[in-house]
């Protein structure tokens, strides 16, 4: 049998990390900046998350959700606590589509309506629903064509009001910053005017903060910038640091009803020590902060690069655009050439998602490497 031959590969295995870095198996060294898709929030192999899945693995690895388990408790408290959010209600579940096919299946129950308004250029997943609200056609099959999603412009409030006042929309869902296309932001002020919105039309708002949450951009989630409370919260990629797991917060204006969502390994125990130990070491580590002080370093560096043409993000999410450069060739230089991982997003946007520990010498290394190339 053979791989399922689906991705674009780098000729290059990683077969250890440490913090910022990652290794091959001869030694070579290179400075993640991608964090395998915004997924690696404290760094790799960090030892108290190390430690915490061992001691788990060790003890319980796995049982289901018809029996009581403390850990999704404790995870639960601490999540409300860092991320603000404490009164709010935890589901778990084992990726960020699986979070976002849930939200928008709870907001359907909640309000008895079908519809669902999403964003042009929006990526929520790739499950059937989660895909059917993404703005890309080449990942969509026959079968997830549906006319239950309407896409309209990102921040075109206008656009967004006149279809919310059908009251046909069960929710709106929308990323805090938009990743897959290339970082784009919905404006503060766009975001208050959504949430008044859909508070007038019994729409539920519901913000996918998968690739922007967990601190990334200087905030426990990137809408917190806006000043507003969904009624719905997606998170998963840097929720237990390469560990397959996702949470959907829920604002207690919404009921609970037996059997009204449900997973079989969502929240198992070894999911939730990893995503335990995450909280307590972007807490203790005050990586949050570091996300923020190190980004706007990141930034302000990069807007002085003559060739750098524009510059969007918050935090350690961060898109750029180089005159004369295709994204593609210019990251195959920046790992090959410097032994430094970023990511793409269309033909010219080369982004970065590293660990949210990076410093300001790696920052550095990164800026240098990229003025080396581009003289």
């Amino acid at each position: 049998m053979q791989l399922f031959d689906v991705y674009s590969l780098f000729d290059i295995e990683p077969v250890k990390g440490s913090g910022s870095y990652v290794y091959t198996a001869d030694g070579t060294e290179y400075l993640d900046l991608y964090g395998g898709h915004a997924v690696i929030s404290i760094g790799h192999s960090h030892p108290k998350y190390v430690k915490a899945i061992s001691d788990q693995v060790a003890k319980l690895a796995f049982y289901s959700n018809s029996v009581k388990n403390s850990l999704q408790e404790e995870l639960a408290a601490k999540l409300g606590k860092v991320s603000g959010y404490n009164d709010y209600s935890l589901f778990l579940c084992n990726s960020g589509a699986e979070a976002n096919e849930n939200a928008m299946k709870l907001a359907s129950f909640v309000t008895m309506r079908k519809k669902i308004l999403a964003f042009s250029k929006a990526f929520h997943g790739r499950t059937s629903g989660a895909v059917a609200a993404t703005d890309n056609p080449k990942i969509q099959a026959p079968f997830n064509k549906t006319e239950n999603i309407t896409f309209v412009n990102l921040n075109d409030i206008e656009a967004v009001r006149k279809e919310l006042e059908t009251k046909e929309y069960a929710a709106v869902i929308i990323e805090g910053i938009q990743g897959v296309s290339g970082i784009h932001l919905p404006s503060d002020s766009f975001l208050k005017e959504l949430k008044n919105e859909c508070n007038k039309t019994g729409t539920l708002l519901i913000l996918d903060e998968i690739q922007s949450g967990y601190g990334r951009t200087g905030k426990f989630f990137a809408h917190q910038y806006s000043d507003i409370k969904p009624d719905i919260i997606t998170s998963a990629k840097g929720i237990a640091n390469g560990f397959p797991f996702a949470a959907v917060l829920i604002s207690p204006t919404i009921e609970a009803r037996k059997g009204m969502l449900g997973t079989t390994f969502g929240g198992n125990h070894l999911g939730c020590a990893a995503a335990i130990a995450v909280l307590d070491v972007i807490d203790k580590d005050n990586l949050i902060e570091n996300a923020f002080n190190t980004g706007e370093f990141l930034i302000s560096e990069l807007k002085k690069i003559p060739e750098v043409e524009e510059v969007r993000g918050r935090g350690l999410m961060i898109g750029f655009e180089v005159k004369g450069w295709n994204a593609s060739d210019l990251r195959k230089k920046l790992l090959f050439d410097h032994h430094i991982f970023t990511g793409g997003a269309g033909e010219r946007t080369v982004r970065l998602l590293p660990a949210l520990s990076l410093s300001k010498d790696q920052a550095r290394k990164f800026i240098e490497s990229l003025k080396n190339i581009l003289k």
